[in-house]
């Protein structure tokens, strides 16, 4: 069996998918979706952490007030994203609060996927070091001018802000260099469903005599 840096043994390979703002991650790993793989979205585990009435809501609420809610009970992700991103203290503290639980949570879901392979998809998957528990990972990659295009569009956010969450994260030539496979996510979509395809054909072929990985085979 194929050891990983973390002390975590999943029952079949795990792809991470990853990808900068705007990057078109959510529509990749739906590509793959509709070819039988199942999905584990690091994001979603994240939001779910923090649901009206979770510990992690109410121990955040404690530490920085009732007005980090919403009129709903929901948590004021905009006003806790300000916070953290002035407040470096704080960002440690809930650092420390969540990350234990979403690693839980993704690491149970893991192991109860039943495809062939599973991907999960983490926009900060290398920032975490959330490729330490991957068999292999795969950057959606497009150039920045499409990235602040596409998320302009979505979000109806200015420029100046989707440039700061860029320059926050991981640069995109680093996560070139740590990816062991790249989607260039630059055209139209039929040209990314190509590269899925094909990639998904090699997964299948380099990991379906061994779903425990133990006869695990290089891909190309």
């Amino acid at each position: 069996m194929v050891q990983h840096n973390s002390p975590v043994l999943f029952n079949k390979p795990v792809i991470g998918l990853t990808g900068g703002i705007g990057s078109g991650k959510t529509a990749i790993a739906n590509m793959f979706a509709k070819q039988g793989i199942e999905l584990v979205d690091a994001d979603i585990i994240a939001r779910d952490a923090v649901a009206v009435g979770s510990p992690a809501l109410k121990a955040i609420s404690q530490r920085f007030g009732t007005d980090f809610l919403l009129e709903n009970g929901e948590l004021n992700r905009a006003k806790l994203r300000e916070q953290i991103f002035t407040h470096p203290v704080d960002k440690t503290w809930l650092n420390n609060l969540l990350h234990p639980l979403i690693r839980e949570k993704i690491h149970q879901d893991l192991n109860a996927a039943t495809s062939q392979y599973v991907i999960l998809v983490a926009p900060l998957l290398f920032e975490n070091q959330l490729d330490q528990i991957c068999t292999r990972t795969v950057l959606i990659d497009a150039p920045e001018s499409l990235q602040i295009s596409r998320t302009s569009a979505r979000d109806n956010v200015s420029t100046a802000q989707i440039e700061a969450i860029i320059a926050a994260q991981m640069s995109r030539s680093e996560k070139q260099k740590k990816a062991d496979d790249i989607i260039d996510n630059s055209k139209d979509l039929p040209f990314a469903q190509q590269q899925v395809s094909q990639l998904h054909q090699e997964y299948l072929g380099a990991y379906m005599d061994s779903p425990l990985m133990s006869k695990r085979k290089s891909l190309k």
